[in-house]
């Protein structure tokens, strides 16, 4: 019996534009999108988003990530408003600023929390500047009986101490501690550069002065008193530099 006939697939037709189209004997349909827009091996498809691994990633044993984080977030700068403009300040300073202005509004709490912060700031650097002036203390004194011993016994082969007890300046009655001289090989070799400067300074000096005596002439006389100006300031910067008093 016939019946009427199905239509059959229809022939193909120019794309419409933005229509999607298949290579031969390739079905475009689910879980088959079109060769153009498939993921290419090795290419990220979100190449601006997290690094592959680390969503779930552990700290490693030697790490203190909150404590990164913290800090990072406390340093962090942010934009406040101070008085009639704007400033960048890191979060840590604003919320001390903001809590000192509210201790001077005369807020009970935020006056006790400033002042305990306060207090504890400068504990801590009191203990760690008089746990300083006592190594800088000893440290002079042991080596002090180091140099004597090497003097009494002729021995001048050993290697001098970094920094050199001469260097370490105590001052008792202010209670503070500081070092003049070179600390380290390195900055035991720049000193040792200046002072061969100054010595070259001083020598330039002495002969400009010598000069200044024999000179007659006007611009002569000028041109040394400005030359000898220049070198003696200079000679007071690689003095300060190294530390010595005028």
């Amino acid at each position: 019996m016939n019946g009427p006939r199905k239509p059959g697939p229809a022939a193909p037709g120019p794309s419409r534009p933005g229509s999607l189209v298949a290579r031969p004997g390739y079905e475009v349909g689910y879980a088959k999108p079109p060769d153009h827009s498939k993921f290419r091996k090795g290419v990220s498809g979100n190449p601006r988003g997290r690094p592959k691994g680390t969503k779930n990633k552990l700290p490693a044993l030697n790490e203190e990530r909150m404590k990164a984080i913290i800090l990072e977030e406390a340093y962090r700068t942010i934009t406040v408003r101070d008085g009639t403009k704007n400033v960048t300040v890191p979060i840590a300073r604003a919320v001390l600023r903001s809590l000192a202005v509210n201790a001077v509004k005369g807020q009970h709490r935020s006056q006790r929390l400033f002042s305990e912060l306060l207090a504890s700031v400068e504990t801590s650097n009191r203990t760690t500047y008089d746990e300083w002036l006592k190594t800088a203390i000893d440290y002079k004194i042991e080596w002090d009986r180091e140099l004597d011993r090497r003097k009494r016994l002729g021995i001048i082969d050993a290697p001098a101490p970094l920094p050199h007890p001469d260097h370490v300046v105590i001052d008792i009655r202010a209670g503070t501690a500081k070092i003049v001289g070179p600390a380290t090989r390195e900055e035991l070799a720049e000193w040792e550069k200046w002072i061969e400067r100054r010595k070259i300074f001083e020598e330039e000096l002495e002969d400009y002065q010598q000069m200044l005596e024999d000179a007659t002439e006007d611009t002569e006389i000028a041109f040394l008193k400005a030359e000898i100006a220049q070198t003696e300031k200079i000679l007071r910067i690689i003095r300060q530099a190294l530390g010595e008093t005028e």
